[in-house]
């Protein structure tokens, strides 16, 4: 047996069994077939003569024009038979991973086409952004892909985007008492802003049950915003609701990015800080197809104290402060209602006179001191 050949097989031998038998044998009779052919082979008498004639013509200067000596035809050989070699070897394990693909790591063909890099989702955002996301190719979305030709096409779906971080013991409190603030949050962001009953208008029970009953100046102006809205009771400060007489949402998925961290409180408490946007796809409920999105920046910061210092409610959560950034949705109604701009349509409200700004920065604060007039959104 030649020397590859016994390679081949001590190589089988220590590879991963996941490789089929059938297919391991067909590439070492493939193997050694190529080898035989390949390998050197003792010329002929007659191909010693010729090869003998043609020194003696080249030693004359009468070889024909452009042909090839005996020495470069033996390297270009070499070089050919070389590459059989590689190429029985590449066609063997082109059948291997036809048979069982997850055999070969990572990508087996290559970098991905430009399309998938762009439609590949983005690792979980851990550190603040420093820039707004890149320029997106120019695409209308529709009810097959509402999310075209925007950034958060790349960002996670629903609750997914929401990623508690690992707890640990703060301010005296013990990492339990952390998960517990953690997931508290989780839930509030969730059923604030992406339950289906919350974003069609209904009432947020789950997401008002979360919050400490005690702290009744929050409560109360929620309630009242849920009942009787207005400019100074606005439900949507917390919730994201839209009119289902006026709109629907195109698909189950809102896009979610953003994070949360947490750290000890000033009242013997777990503070926690969050920070996403939601992207919702919607369409008007008048039979058009055109697909327009609403962007919600979120920023909220809770906390749970210690029920033995503080009068709390136990398990329950305390705003500290929140504050948000909604993008195309009508200015100056408070009927309790998000209302989406469509180019199809009269825009409601006033118009616009405040800055342009773009809906999916999420690298400048949400301060006090920015203007907050009615202003133009870069893309949606």
């Amino acid at each position: 047996m030649n020397t590859l050949s016994k390679a081949l097989q001590l190589t089988h031998v220590s590879e991963d069994p996941k490789i089929p038998d059938d297919v391991w044998e067909q590439f070492v009779r493939d193997s050694e077939r190529a080898i035989r052919d390949s390998a050197p082979k003792e010329p002929s008498a007659r191909a010693r003569e010729v090869t003998e004639r043609l020194r003696r013509q080249e030693a004359r200067g009468e070889l024909p024009e452009g042909w090839r000596t005996g020495p470069a035809w033996q390297q270009k050989k070499s070089r050919r038979g070389l590459w059989s070699v590689l190429a029985v070897v590449v066609a063997a394990g082109a059948a291997v991973v036809a048979v069982k693909p997850s055999l070969v790591p990572g990508d087996p063909f290559g970098a991905r086409t430009p399309a998938e890099a762009v439609s590949s989702p983005l690792p979980q955002e851990t550190t603040a952004p420093t820039a707004a996301p890149s320029a997106e190719p120019s695409q209308i979305p529709t009810l097959d892909d509402p999310f075209a030709g925007s950034p958060a096409k790349r960002w996670a779906d629903g609750a997914a985007g929401i990623a508690v971080p690992k707890a640990k013991p703060v301010g005296g409190r013990s990492a339990a008492k952390v998960e517990q603030a953690l997931e508290l949050t989780k839930k509030l962001l969730v059923e604030s802003n992406l339950d289906p009953a919350t974003l069609r208008g209904e009432r947020p029970r789950a997401a008002l049950d979360v919050l400490d009953p005690l702290q009744k100046d929050v409560r109360g102006l929620l309630e009242t915003g849920l009942r009787k809205p207005d400019e100074k009771h606005d439900p949507l400060w917390m919730f994201s609701r839209f009119d289902p007489e006026e709109v629907r949402p195109v698909g189950d998925v809102v896009k979610t990015r953003g994070r949360m961290t947490f750290k000890a409180g000033d009242h013997a408490s777990v503070a926690v800080h969050a920070d996403y946007t939601f992207v919702y796809p919607v369409v008007q409920t008048n039979g058009s197809t055109e697909v327009t999105r609403t962007i919600i920046r979120r920023i909220l910061d809770v906390e749970i104290s210690d029920p033995a210092k503080y009068q709390v409610t136990p398990g329950k959560l305390t705003v500290v402060k929140w504050d948000q950034d909604i993008s195309n949705s009508a200015c100056e109604v408070y009927d309790g209602y998000l209302h989406p701009s469509f180019s199809s349509s009269e825009p409601t409200g006033p118009d616009p006179t405040g800055p342009t700004s773009d809906p999916y920065d999420r690298s400048e604060p949400l301060d006090a001191d920015r203007d907050k007039s009615c202003g133009t959104v870069s893309r949606v």
